[in-house]
């Protein structure tokens, strides 16, 4: 959620700010706006709606400054309007900050600050730290910053710019995201590193209640008491030709077609193609004696995680279960030393998987992080890292990082399967081989996408869609549904097919899309018995299968789309591939933000 940027160095600053800006519009936001510094006045641009309104209001090419913040907004304390955008500035007009995150004690800040004279000009949390740190100034901005972030409660990163500092931009931050970095003769910041690609050459990731200045010469770290923090480095090596669309329409639809890549990449980095050995390195030790495990994960990663709970219990003799982030903080689940916590998460970021991880250790759980970022919050939290290797992934709807946090969680399922189970030594030996052909499996079900991007023309005109399936496809329908409902704004529901007759057989009525996920070996004569019922309803049934050659299927389904058959870890990745192409296809049609879709942001750092 949000988007910083901030650049001080030889160059012109509002170019970099508005293309760094464009390049985090993949982080969910709703408006947008920067501050330079030219002339020795504080200059300050903001409107509502996306970074190409902003930019289409400026003459960008009339200003010089070398150095600026810029900020892209997803609404949180007041309406997304152009008084709430950021920059925000204090009482002189002389400092100007940007934010992610929440401030929770703002209202008693606020309080405060106008009873000492300062007046605000917005309902946002974050113009409290502007005054606040305009109140604490004493003529070194780096020290008002830290004493300002010292009174603040909440999850947050923050930049800040000052007419009477203008060498360098001051940071701090809890919670939520931030890097600094340098290059040639540049100092930078951002929310996040794709912004920094092609620029920076090194970066470092601030820790919590760590504040920093960015000067033209790169960078300095500092904790909350002014002691300097000296870690090694980071390189950046992401290609920056990995945040272009490469000839597709969209993001999307670019990444879904990368699934081949990104799911073998995360196979073969953990799996020895000639031998099928498994190499997790990560978990070789420490590992043996758990005796429960959770998952813990929000939005697309918990139904990952779901996939997983199906997966392990083939492998692993322990109870396992998949529990929404947010909500495993507000029950009392069973933890001991040897419980695991598998926490999933693309970005790594995610606030409520992390404040999850954080309850299960002061309880003594032993955690996993399973991410897509490194350096992230979640990972230095935990006891163990495994990385799918999906890359940099723009579109605000996950796809690949889905089905290649499926791949991993897969592997860590057999690797731990391994230890603790004997017997899964013939299962072990039946997944690896199976994963091996995956990649080329992904291959032949993305050859569908021609069959639905007709049956879209047909489907964008619907209210409401059911997704059905029993066993580990379940999640799969889940996703399916989260799928449609988060790019083309169709209300969806994934339901257990078992279920259909408890409830959601009300909603069937003529010509109602019903997406049903039929595996031979899942169940599927109780499938096919669904259809039966969908049907006399005269429902519409969309078929996502393994046998689309079956004469009872045909008999029953309006349209078959086909997957390569597959078992194990291999098949819900399988099935999920239409699911994703159809959700894209629809949207299409109905002609949304595909990559953007309102009201979401890729990273969520606010609980």
């Amino acid at each position: 959620m949000c988007g910083i940027v901030g650049y001080v160095g030889r160059e012109l600053a509002a170019p970099f700010l508005l293309q760094s800006l464009k390049r985090l519009e993949y982080r969910g936001y709703d408006s947008a706006g920067i501050a330079l510094i030219e002339d020795g006045r504080l200059l300050r641009f903001r409107r509502a709606g996306k970074v190409k309104d902003l930019e289409a209001s400026l003459d960008v090419a009339a200003f010089a400054a070398r150095v600026g913040i810029g900020h892209t907004r997803w609404a949180t304390h007041g309406a997304p309007t152009d008084d709430n955008a950021h920059p925000h500035l204090d009482c002189s007009g002389r400092i100007a900050v940007i934010h992610n995150g929440i401030i929770e004690n703002h209202a008693v800040l606020r309080h405060q600050l106008e009873a000492e004279g300062h007046v605000f000009s917005s309902q946002t949390d974050t113009e409290v730290l502007a005054h606040l740190i305009e109140s604490l100034s004493e003529g070194d901005l780096l020290d008002a910053v830290r004493r300002a972030v010292a009174q603040a409660q909440g999850a947050f990163a923050v930049a800040v710019l000052s007419q009477d500092d203008p060498s360098r931009i001051v940071v701090a931050k809890r919670g939520s995201p931030l890097v600094v970095g340098r290059g040639e003769g540049a100092g930078y910041v951002s929310s996040d590193v794709p912004a920094l690609l092609g620029k920076a050459t090194e970066v470092q990731f601030l820790l919590d209640d760590e504040v920093g200045e960015v000067r033209c010469d790169g960078y300095a770290v500092f904790t909350l008491d002014g002691r300097p923090v000296h870690r090694p480095p980071h390189r950046v090596s992401a290609d920056p030709i990995a945040i272009q669309k490469g000839g597709y329409k969209h993001f999307m639809l670019k990444e879904i077609h990368e699934q081949p890549r990104s799911v073998g990449e995360t196979i073969r980095e953990k799996l020895d193609e000639a031998t099928h050995a498994l190499s997790l390195p990560a978990l070789e030790k420490g590992f043996a004696d758990i005796d429960h495990v959770y998952f813990v994960a929000c939005g697309t990663a918990f139904h990952a995680a779901k996939v997983a709970e199906y997966l392990w219990e083939d492998v692993l003799p322990v109870p396992t279960h998949a529990v929404i982030a947010s909500e495993f903080r507000l029950r009392n689940p069973h933890i001991t030393p040897r419980t695991l916590v598998i926490a999933v998460s693309q970005s790594g970021e995610t606030i409520d998987t992390l404040m999850a991880v954080r309850r299960a250790r002061a309880r003594g759980a032993r955690v996993v992080a399973l991410v897509n970022a490194e350096q992230s919050a979640i990972e230095r939290e935990s006891d163990a890292v495994v990385y799918t290797r999906a890359g940099i992934e723009i579109g605000v709807a996950a796809t690949k990082t889905f089905t290649a946090q499926i791949a991993a969680l897969g592997l860590v399922g057999l690797a731990l399967g391994r230890r603790r189970n004997p017997d899964s030594e013939a299962v072990c030996a039946r997944e690896l081989a199976e994963l091996a052909l995956l990649p080329g499996r992904i291959v032949e079900a993305l050859r569908v996408e021609a069959r639905i991007q007709s049956l879209a023309e047909q489907l964008h005109r619907a209210s409401d869609v059911l997704f059905l399936a029993r066993g580990v496809l379940f999640p799969i329908a889940l996703e399916g549904a989260l799928k449609l409902k988060e790019i083309s704004y169709i209300h969806a529901e994934g339901y257990p097919a078992g279920e259909m007759k408890h409830g959601p057989i009300a909603l069937i009525d003529e010509g109602k899309p019903v997406v049903m996920l039929a595996s031979r070996d899942i169940a599927y004569e109780k499938l096919l018995s669904n259809m039966e019922e969908v049907k006399a309803r005269k429902g519409l049934v969309i078929a996502v299968s393994d046998a689309p050659d079956d004469p009872n299927l045909r008999r029953l389904a309006d349209e078959v789309l086909p997957v390569p058959a597959a078992t194990g870890i291999s098949a819900p990745i399988l099935f999920t591939i239409p699911l994703q192409l159809l959700a894209y296809h629809v949207a299409v049609s109905l002609g949304t933000d595909v990559d953007q879709p309102r009201n979401l942001a890729k990273t969520v750092t606010v609980e």
